[in-house]
């Protein structure tokens, strides 16, 4: 069994963002008033990585209700409108919490949701945990591999067309337009980057689809319930792909977990190097990300990117039977 990395930070406790008080009064009495009751408790989200306000709230009658806002001038006002709009239009069989009401209030977006009495899975994933939340995907993959007009209409982007503006950064470095990435030192990239660059450009080729993917199917975007059930979060980044490509996202924390990842995604019938290509194009984007300057969002991120490129690549050099 190989060794079993973790992340410096745990994903339940990544996110930097303010608190109830810290909302405008206008906007406290706005989501009091909807919710019927003044809020008495409120428990901020640990995990995830923009500094918007993200809450579990409870009222004076014992309401609960999951809230989240951000200025209208900030995008993830924008993010989290396109939310509500997707979570709507899920089909029943996706378990994912769905919208209550949204309100607009003195220059604020608000957002709520359904509550979810949850937990994020801890690194290293159990089986039993990993085996909960495939299933879930499983299930969501097969509901979504027909979209309604009701989703479309949200507006999909095409994966394919995503992996070519946003994930080919091998390409770029092979081609001298950008610098291998400092954290890449120690892999298995400098002296495999003709190979990374050739696997990325053949991805989009095997990636594309008419199905719905999540777009963003990480271990911080689950939450497991006291049945042992995945709840299935953050539907912000949906597209038009094939749906093993975001069992590949989830699946890199399950290979640093030191799980058996290999025998997980043969069970989506991926086509040949379509895994390998979607690991190449991964490491690359999160590398790079990860060597860039500080961030506006959660200090954590940068690790959280530099994790994910380092087992990503680690990973594929494995399936590759790649050394240094």
């Amino acid at each position: 069994m190989r060794p079993i990395s973790l992340p410096d930070v745990p994903y339940d406790a990544t996110a930097v963002r303010p608190e109830w008080c810290d909302l405008p009064r206008g906007v406290r009495k706005a989501i009091a008033a909807r919710l019927g009751s003044p809020v008495v408790a409120a428990r901020s989200a640990g995990g995830g990585f923009t500094r918007a306000f993200a809450a579990l709230l409870t009222t004076g009658t014992g309401a609960r209700a999951f809230v989240k806002a951000a200025r209208l001038d900030d995008p993830t006002a924008q993010w989290y409108a396109r939310e509500q709009a997707i979570t709507a239009a899920l089909p029943g069989e996706v378990i994912a919490a769905r919208p209550r009401w949204t309100l607009a209030e003195a220059g604020w977006f608000v957002l709520c949701m359904e509550p979810v009495d949850g937990r994020i899975p801890s690194l290293p994933w159990s089986g039993t945990d990993l085996e909960a939340t495939l299933t879930s995907w499983g299930r969501a993959a097969s509901a979504l591999a027909h979209p309604s007009p009701e989703l479309l209409a949200v507006g999909l982007p095409a994966l394919p067309d995503i992996l070519r503006a946003e994930m080919s950064w091998w390409s770029l470095i092979e081609a001298g337009h950008e610098p291998m990435p400092v954290t890449a030192r120690g892999t298995v990239a400098p002296e495999r980057l003709g190979e990374l660059a050739d696997l990325e450009r053949r991805l989009p080729s095997t990636a594309g689809g008419s199905g719905m993917c999540h777009g963003d199917l990480r271990v911080d975007n689950v939450l497991v319930d006291g049945s042992g059930r995945a709840w299935l979060c953050d539907w912000t980044w949906p597209c038009l792909g094939a749906p093993w490509f975001d069992t590949v996202t989830l699946l890199i924390s399950a290979y640093a977990s030191g799980l058996d990842t290999d025998a997980h995604i043969r069970t989506w019938n991926p086509p040949p190097d379509g895994v390998d290509g979607a690991l190449a194009a991964l490491a690359g984007y999160w590398l790079v990300r990860a060597a860039d300057g500080p961030t506006s969002a959660s200090p954590h991120s940068r690790q959280h990117q530099r994790f994910s490129g380092t087992q990503a690549l680690a990973w594929l050099a494995e399936r590759r039977g790649w050394t240094r």
